[in-house]
C-alpha cells in the first residue's frame, strides 16, 4: 500500500514521517519551488518526494490532502481527476464542509472518501492523540482499511458519523475556543501589558490563559482563520459569545448585581449540573506554569470564562459532549471554566471583582473591545483582516512565544496524564 501526502507543510511532514516509520511507502509533494528543499530534507526518511499532486494521486492508494482549507477547492480541482482507481481520499482540514464539496466535485466516482482531522497541532506527537475519522462515501472494505492504516500511527481514533456533525462540534471546540484566547492576547496587546508581569493575572487559571494564548499566537493565522470563517456553524456560536460578553460587560459597568449573578448562576446550573464527568484540572500543576516571577494574586473578573459559560447556556450546548472532538486547548478551556464555576469561593470573588473592582475595569474594556474586533472580522469573512490582526498581536508577544510554546506543551502533558 502506498500513501500519498499532498502538501508537505508542518502537518503533512509529520504524517509522512510517521507513516514512513511504520513501513509504508510514502509519496509526497508541495509547491514546485519547495520540491528541491524537501527532497534534500527528506532524503534519508524513505519519503518519495514527487513533482506534483497529480503524480502523487496517480500512484497512491490512500491520498491525504494536507493543504489550507481555503485552497482545498483549487488543489482538488488540479489533482482530483488523477486519483488512482478505487483509492481512499482524505483531507486534513479542520473544516469539512468546503473540503467535502471539493471532493464531491472533482474526485472520480470510484474514489472512496474517508476524511480525517488531527485534533492537535504539529508540535505534538501522534501517539495517543485524537484523530477524527469521518466516513463520507466508501465501501466497507475501504473504510476498514482506512481505520487500520490511521490506527497504525498510534492515534486515538474517533469515528464521527457525519461531516456536518464534525463541523458543528469543532465550531465550539476550536473556533470559539480560539476566539476567546485570541481576544485575551489582543486585549493585552492593546493595553500594552504583558500579563505575566501583572498581579491581576497571577494564579493557576491565568497561567493557563496566558500559555494558551501564546500557544495560539505561536501558530499560523491561516489555520485559525479557516476554522472560524469557513466553518458554517462557527458564525452563530461566535456571534453568541460576543453577545454574551457584551451583555455581561454592560451589567458589570452598571453594577446590576442581582441580574448579573442570577444570569451566571443559571448558566452554571445548566452547564455544570449535567452529571457529566468533570475535567478536574489540578490546581497545584496549573500554579507551577507561570512565565513571570511569583506574585501576590489579586482578584480577577475572568470575563472571558463568564462569557463562555453564558454562551454555552444560551446556545444549549453541553461542552462535555463535545469532548469527543476535544483538542488540548478546548479541554483546558473547559477545565478552567469548570474550575472557576465549581469553586464557590473563587466564583464569588470573581463576580465581586467583575462588579465592583474598578482597578481591573480597564483590562475588561480592552478584552470587550478585542472580542468585538475579532467577531467583526470573522463575521465579514475577512481572511486578510484576520491575518493582519493575528500577526500584530503575535509581533507584540514574539519574544515570549517560544517559551510559551515549550511550557504549554509540558502543561498539556502534565494535565493530560
Amino acid at each position: 500500500m502506498e500513501i500519498g501526502i499532498i502538501g508537505l507543510g508542518d502537518m503533512g511532514k509529520l504524517y509522512a514521517r510517521e507513516f514512513a516509520k511504520q513501513g509504508y511507502r510514502v509519496n509526497g509533494c508541495d509547491l514546485p519551488e519547495k520540491i528541491p528543499q524537501l527532497r534534500q530534507e527528506l532524503q534519508k526518511t524513505g519519503i518519495n518526494v514527487l513533482a506534483n499532486g497529480i503524480a502523487v494521486s496517480r500512484r497512491s492508494d490512500l491520498i491525504i490532502y494536507s493543504v489550507e482549507a481555503g485552497n482545498m477547492g483549487k488543489v482538488a480541482k488540479e489533482c482530483g481527476p488523477s486519483t488512482k482507481a478505487g483509492a481512499i481520499v482524505a483531507g486534513q482540514t479542520s473544516v469539512k464542509t468546503p473540503e467535502i464539496a471539493a471532493f464531491e466535485k472533482y474526485l472520480p466516482d470510484d474514489a472512496n472518501i474517508v476524511t480525517c482531522h488531527s485534533l492537535h497541532g504539529p508540535s505534538v506527537g501522534l501517539a495517543g492523540q485524537s484523530l477524527a475519522v469521518i466516513r463520507h462515501r466508501s465501501s466497507d472494505e475501504a473504510y476498514h482499511l482506512a481505520l487500520e492504516t490511521f490506527g497504525a500511527l498510534g492515534s486515538k481514533i474517533i469515528e464521527i458519523p457525519d461531516y456536518m456533525e464534525h463541523d458543528r462540534i469543532t465550531a465550539d471546540t476550536q473556533a470559539v475556543t480560539h476566539l476567546g484566547f485570541e481576544s485575551m492576547g489582543t486585549g493585552w496587546k492593546n493595553a500594552g501589558i504583558f500579563p505575566w508581569e501583572d498581579a491581576s493575572y497571577a494564579g493557576g487559571i491565568d497561567n493557563v490563559k496566558i500559555l494558551m494564548a501564546l500557544r495560539i499566537y505561536g501558530g499560523k493565522a491561516h489555520v485559525y482563520s479557516g476554522l472560524a470563517i469557513l466553518n458554517p456553524f462557527a458564525r452563530r456560536q461566535i456571534e453568541q459569545y460576543a453577545k454574551s460578553e457584551s451583555e455581561l460587560f454592560k451589567l458589570m459597568i452598571r453594577e446590576e448585581e442581582q441580574k448579573f449573578r442570577e444570569r451566571l448562576l443559571r448558566a452554571s446550573d445548566t452547564v455544570f449540573g449535567t452529571g457529566d464527568s468533570p475535567v478536574l484540572l489540578d490546581d497545584a500543576v496549573m500554579g507551577e506554569f507561570r512565565l513571570g516571577g511569583e506574585r501576590q494574586r489579586k482578584p480577577n473578573s475572568h470575563l472571558s470564562l463568564l462569557a463562555m459559560v453564558d454562551a454555552w447556556h444560551q446556545l444549549g450546548i453541553n461542552p462535555y459532549r463535545n469532548l469527543i472532538c476535544q483538542t488540548p486547548l478546548f479541554r483546558l478551556r473547559l477545565g478552567i471554566a469548570e474550575y472557576l464555576f465549581r469553586n464557590e469561593g473563587l466564583l464569588g470573588e470573581s463576580l465581586d471583582a467583575a462588579l465592583f473592582d474598578k482597578t481591573i475595569r480597564g483590562d475588561d474594556l480592552e478584552f470587550h473591545s478585542a472580542v468585538r474586533e475579532w467577531a467583526s472580522v470573522i463575521g465579514h469573512g475577512d481572511i486578510e483582516g484576520y491575518g493582519q490582526q493575528f500577526d500584530a498581536t503575535k509581533e507584540f508577544f514574539k519574544d515570549r512565544i517560544p517559551e510559551g510554546m515549550k511550557k504549554s506543551n509540558e502543561l498539556i502533558r502534565r494535565l493530560s496524564a
